[in-house]
């Protein structure tokens, strides 16, 4: 549950993808190396180094709640995908409590909000891997704490983000393989 890179200064209006494609490629960028990948919403291209759902198909965990229906494989994959992202969405619910000025960062002149939320940003990973008991998210242990993860900056990273009909292919696998064997298991 820590942040491990913040782009801010953008306008609002900025689609999701562009913001993206620029922190992929500036010098200091996003680095994504071969090989992994991060979560995406809907709003971005399902294209190496991004994992996006099936748009166009129940993804919120609140579509399921009082669902009797069996899902296909491309429903379960994103049921899936939502679970795994309430996590990331719980960081920024963690970070606007224990800071409120991110809320209504209009108070504070535009040359220095952009500022605040990276130093936010910062102060919350330090309490994360430096505190014992973080008093705004009791459930924290020591065992939780990510001491010591930093990652060499040698590894060859993803420069482009694009789609792809091999990343399209294996996340049709990837949702194939898991609804077989949560279908095995339901038996």
């Amino acid at each position: 549950m820590n942040f491990v890179y913040v782009l801010s200064g953008w306008e609002g209006s900025s689609t999701d993808s562009r913001v993206l494609r620029d922190a992929v490629t500036r010098h200091k960028g996003l680095k994504v190396p071969f090989g992994n990948y991060y979560l995406a919403d809907a709003g971005y291209i399902n294209g190496e180094g991004f994992l996006a759902p099936y748009r166009g198909t129940r993804y919120h965990l609140r579509e399921w709640e009082n669902s009797s229906r069996v899902p296909n494989k491309e429903e379960y994959f994103n049921m899936k995908h939502s679970q795994a992202r309430n996590i990331i969405e719980r960081c920024f619910g963690i970070l606007k409590k224990r800071w409120a000025i991110l809320r209504s960062p209009s108070f504070y002149p535009i040359r220095y909000q952009g500022r605040m939320i990276i130093a936010c940003a910062l102060l919350h990973n330090f309490i994360r891997m430096y505190m014992a008991l973080d008093l705004k998210n009791t459930k924290i242990t020591l065992e939780d704490m990510p001491i010591g993860e930093d990652q060499p900056n040698d590894f060859e990273s993803i420069d482009v983000v694009e789609a792809s009909n091999e990343w399209t292919q294996w996340r049709y696998d990837l949702a194939q393989e898991m609804f077989q064997s949560w279908m095995s298991n339901r038996v």
